[in-house]
């Protein structure tokens, strides 16, 4: 935003509620607050003070909460004001209408975080970790958003970043005081460190394929031929009617999706179509459609009919099924004649259930539970960080540069090309954490917030 504007904007949810909350941030906050609790006489910053809003022309609108923020110690780090009045959508409207006409103007979406980065209350990745506290929708990622908002991130680029430095430090005093009387130039000390560093930066890469598990939630298939329970299941994990029981095989055509939480974990839980030789170009249409979904479904539940032989699975879909993707449930043990085959795919984990009368439904959650905690056990080992594709993205090019820095060493080539690279590597990291020049880059990032934040 330009250096003298004030912006505004309804930080709460649009709608009738108890209360909302307007926000500025600006140089006219003083000016503004001050005309406000004029009849409150001196006010301290970061105290709350009830007085009744009046605009303007002297008009009254309502009784409201206000708290001030001195520049410097607010989350933008400018000046600014929190209005707290009653959530009637006509109040925040007036309100908002009078600010206005004092001056202020309405933020973009993001702006306020952005303003906060920009005058360094917070570095990028706690920028995006404001967003993904909005948007979590599980546990895990509620935790994982707030580590990041503390820094976590950052941290861990600051302490990769002077692993580099030490490195560049020991190479460029060769090239810049090449006529003191230094130690012969050791470069495999440096080369071994490259390597580690080169791993380090390689599995903090590999956790972007956890970030859509914990943001999104666990895309998982529920899979298995027609008329085994498929549909009776999802309405036995979502507590509801979700999908059409029927005897007649076939009756799920398409694809049907529910999201259901399985301990911390969200869960998108999608019934597809039954698994066998179609019989018309509509049921053709179904399963291929289910094959699609399973090239990039994060888990598999495998639903068969205990009462009947084990059915024959597509190729592509048995290579897709291992230990930590796949649950095999054994269903209909409701029934006499049950047999179910232990036999079957013996690397999986099986349940035995009756999604129709809903036994088995618990422990198999438990089940899926561990297997869950098993596939994301590698999280636990880099400090609960993940990083994004942007993150991700940045530290593919250090690491491009790094590899070249390294062969570099190997070939014995000129020290100054070296920590040409490594000086490429630094400022691929430093992106990460937004210490970056580009304008467009963080307009595209912050529109994506919700205004108001």
């Amino acid at each position: 935003m330009p250096a003298m504007d004030t912006i505004v904007a309804l930080s709460t949810p649009a709608g009738e509620s108890a209360v909302a909350m307007i926000r500025l941030s600006g140089p006219a906050c003083p000016e503004i607050a001050t005309a406000i609790l004029s009849q409150k006489g001196e006010f301290k910053p970061r105290h709350a003070y009830f007085v009744n809003y009046k605009s303007l022309t002297g008009k009254s609108i309502d009784d409201c909460v206000l708290t001030f923020f001195e520049s410097g110690k607010s989350f933008t780090g400018d000046a600014m004001l929190e209005i707290v009045p009653h959530g009637n959508p006509l109040i925040v409207q007036l309100i908002l209408e009078d600010l206005i006409a004092r001056g202020c103007r309405p933020s973009e979406p993001g702006e306020f975080t952005q303003t906060a980065f920009l005058n360094g209350q917070m570095d990028l990745t706690q920028a995006e970790a404001v967003a993904d506290i909005i948007h979590a929708r599980s546990e895990q990622s509620l935790q994982l958003a707030n580590k990041q908002l503390h820094g976590s991130i950052g941290r861990k680029m600051s302490a990769l970043t002077e692993e580099l430095l030490q490195i560049m430090a020991h190479l460029e005093a060769y090239i810049d005081f090449p006529e003191e009387d230094l130690p012969s130039e050791d470069q495999a000390g440096p080369a071994q460190s490259l390597r580690i560093l080169i791993q380090s930066l390689k599995e903090l890469i590999e956790t972007q394929r956890y970030a859509a598990l914990l943001h999104e939630g666990v895309k998982t298939l529920i899979v298995g031929e027609p008329n085994v329970g498929k549909s009776s299941l999802i309405n036995a994990l979502t507590g509801t009617d979700r999908a059409i029981v029927s005897a007649t095989p076939g009756t799920t055509r398409d694809y049907l999706a529910a999201f259901i939480m399985v301990g911390p974990w969200r869960i998108e839980v999608l019934d597809t179509a039954g698994l066998h030789e179609a019989g018309d170009d509509l049921e053709r249409v179904g399963i291929q459609h289910t094959m699609e979904q399973a090239e990039t479904a994060d888990f598999f539940l495998l639903v068969v009919d205990a009462t009947r032989p084990t059915p024959e699975l597509p190729k592509v879909l048995l290579e897709r099924m291992h230990p930590e993707n796949t649950l095999v449930l054994h269903n209909k043990m409701d029934l006499e004649s049950v047999s179910p085959a232990k036999d079957f795919m013996p690397s999986l984990p099986h349940c035995e259930i009756s999604a129709k009368q809903g036994d088995g439904i618990e422990a198999m959650r438990q089940t899926w539970l561990k297997v869950l905690e098993t596939k994301t056990a590698p999280l636990r080992t880099l400090d609960g960080i993940i990083v994004n594709t942007r993150h991700a993205t940045a530290l593919g090019v250090a690491v491009c540069a790094l590899e070249s820095a390294s062969e570099k060493f190997r070939t014995g080539d000129l020290s100054e090309l070296i920590a040409a690279d490594l000086r490429d590597a630094v400022d691929a990291i430093g992106d990460v954490v937004g210490r970056v020049d580009n304008e467009r880059m963080l307009d595209s990032l912050f529109k994506q917030f919700c205004i108001g934040k």
